[in-house]
C-alpha cells in the first residue's frame, strides 16, 4: 500500500501532493514541506497510509476521538 502526502486547507479541502512507496520517503517529504511553511499558516501537511487515494481522503476526513490521558 502506498503512502499519500496531502495538504489540508481550511474547511477540509484536500490537495494530494504526492505518493510514496515507503514511509521514510513520505515522512522526509512531509517534514521538508512543513519546514517551508511560513509562520501562521493554518494548512496542515499529513501522510496517510491507505489502499488507494479515495480511502486515504476518506480517512483524512474522519473525526478522531482522543485516546485516554495518563493513568485513568
Amino acid at each position: 500500500m502506498p503512502y499519500y502526502l496531502y495538504l489540508i486547507k481550511p474547511f477540509m479541502q484536500l490537495e494530494k501532493l504526492s505518493e510514496f512507496g515507503s514511509f521514510s520517503e513520505a515522512s522526509t517529504a512531509a517534514k521538508a514541506l512543513r519546514a517551508q511553511q511560513p509562520p501562521g499558516v493554518t494548512d496542515k501537511v499529513k501522510v496517510m497510509f491507505a489502499d488507494n487515494e479515495r480511502l486515504a481522503e476518506d480517512l483524512l476526513c474522519q473525526v478522531r476521538t482522543p485516546g485516554p490521558r495518563g493513568d485513568d
